[in-house]
């Protein structure tokens, strides 16, 4: 409830502003109310502003739904270990990092590793052309989907990631200049020989709170924003993908990861405890080097036998997801700050919000405090073409190679306090936004034309209101 002072407050913030429109309408502008955009992620919401505005419970769980929430999150911080230790075992034999929250660390967006032979939140996908009998990406035949570039002792990792850089230049309208690094991946040292027409695209480990909300937007309000063949000729002609959901062995409309190549936060959970970590479940009971994708490819260490099924039992896997899917929406700030309410306006302004939408609303959910709630995440949800610059040239079940789904803005302004960096897109290639920005291409092409064009005080205002977010 806002208090007097606060109504008095506004009052008087609003016969300023009419007092300035009397005296210079040339220079007036209507500037956006965002208060009610504070409850980013509705009744989730958490006003937590330190280093752990990441990662906090939904406000409003439930004491049973708060203490599944907080079992999760203990086995979110678990480092697995080799079997046969009796306590989180399970790791490997190939893996990419030992835990949750080494790829998502305080729940939020790992950085670009000093040094790719490091355990780290970067990884690469990999296929080969063609189409797998889900409608989804080949596997690579003895490497599968991602490349696993750490190994328990004794055990040779499937590959080393490299990376070198190109520069491109970008100059605003005022003459300033901004280099870009592009970065430029690829593999050494193989197990065995790479087909020469292998696709790799990189991966940096992202935020995970507020997905169960964004699992809970009904489907039909995300297609609602569709609009394939540019309909409006606006420019813009966002896709949904629809992919091969492992547990009901069906297709549904894809949700997460960078091109929305995954249908739940369940499926979500349970392929990174594969892939990343090495940890079958009972979604996927192979262990990475010894399932069907791999082929002959098999990691005998010792006398343990790898092929044990479900490293985690049932309800291990239920409570990291659970986890993931009740994480609180850090609240936005500074919303009757002049600079953020200006920011927000350039922001709407010069294209960002046609695909950055910021207003949804959920439908019911299971878990009843994401049920109906008015939520702030700023995305489409859907698939955009952003660029040969930013593309990976890898499809994924309907998204091509130049296609990301748009992310979700909330929270962008803690990032520094919480992860201590400024980093962004799906590698960390961007050192901060207004790189994020310039990276932008495509479907994006004008509005980063018309942010190029701003002058240095406006694209603070922007800046302002991204970090307010």
């Amino acid at each position: 409830m806002k208090s007097n002072a606060t109504y008095l407050f506004l009052t008087i913030g609003i016969f300023f502003l009419g007092a300035c429109s009397n005296n210079d309408s040339a220079e007036y502008v209507q500037l956006p109310d965002l208060e009610e955009r504070m409850m980013a992620g509705g009744e989730t919401t958490t006003f937590i502003s330190s280093s752990n505005a990441y990662g906090m419970p939904a406000s409003n769980l439930s004491a049973e739904d708060l203490s599944l929430h907080l079992t999760g999150d203990l086995i979110f911080e678990f480092v697995f270990v080799t079997p046969p230790n009796q306590v989180n075992q399970g790791l490997g034999p190939i893996f990419n990092n030992s835990s949750c929250i080494s790829c998502h660390p305080k729940d939020g967006r790992a950085a670009f590793p000093v040094d790719l032979a490091m355990r780290s939140g970067f990884f690469l996908r990999g296929s080969v052309p063609g189409v797998s009998k889900n409608g989804g990406p080949m596997p690579i035949p003895g490497f599968g989907l991602q490349l696993q570039n750490q190994a328990v002792f004794g055990t040779q990792p499937e590959v080393e990631f490299q990376v070198n850089y190109s520069t491109i230049t970008e100059e605003f309208a005022d003459g300033t200049k901004v280099v870009l690094q592009k970065p430029h991946y690829s593999v050494i040292n193989a197990y065995r020989q790479l087909p020469n027409s292998v696709l790799l695209s990189p991966r940096i480990g992202m935020p995970v709170f507020g997905l169960g909300l964004l699992e809970a937007i009904p489907e039909q309000d995300i297609l609602a924003n569709q609009d394939i063949d540019d309909a409006d000729k606006d420019g813009i002609s966002g896709k949904a993908n629809y992919v091969f959901d492992a547990k009901t062995q069906s297709t549904k409309l894809g949700r997460f990861g960078w091109k929305a190549n995954t249908a739940s936060l369940l499926e979500q959970c349970a392929a990174a405890f594969v892939n990343d970590i090495g940890i079958t479940n009972y979604l996927f009971p192979n262990k990475p080097g010894l399932g069907q994708s791999n082929g002959d490819y098999t990691h005998d260490v010792g006398d343990y036998n790898w092929r044990v099924q479900r490293d985690i039992k049932d309800d291990v896997l239920d409570a990291v997801t659970f986890y993931t899917q009740t994480l609180a929406v850090p609240a936005s700030r500074n919303h009757t700050k002049e600079s953020v309410r200006k920011g927000a306006k350039t922001f709407d302004q010069i294209g960002c919000a046609k695909c950055h939408i910021a207003k949804h609303k959920t439908g019911y959910s299971p878990i009843k405090a994401l049920s109906y709630q008015t939520i702030y995440p700023y995305t489409d949800m859907l698939l955009h073409d952003m660029g040969d610059d930013l593309a990976d040239n890898r499809p994924d079940f309907l998204a091509d190679g130049n296609e990301w789904k748009t992310r979700p803005l909330w929270g962008i302004g803690y990032q520094y306090l919480v992860n201590g960096h400024t980093e962004f897109l799906h590698d960390g290639r961007a050192k901060n936004l207004i790189e994020a920005i310039l990276w932008h291409g495509g479907e994006a092409l004008d509005a980063k034309n018309r942010f190029k064009a701003l002058s240095k005080q406006e694209r603070e205002n922007l800046l302002d209101f991204l970090n307010s977010l």
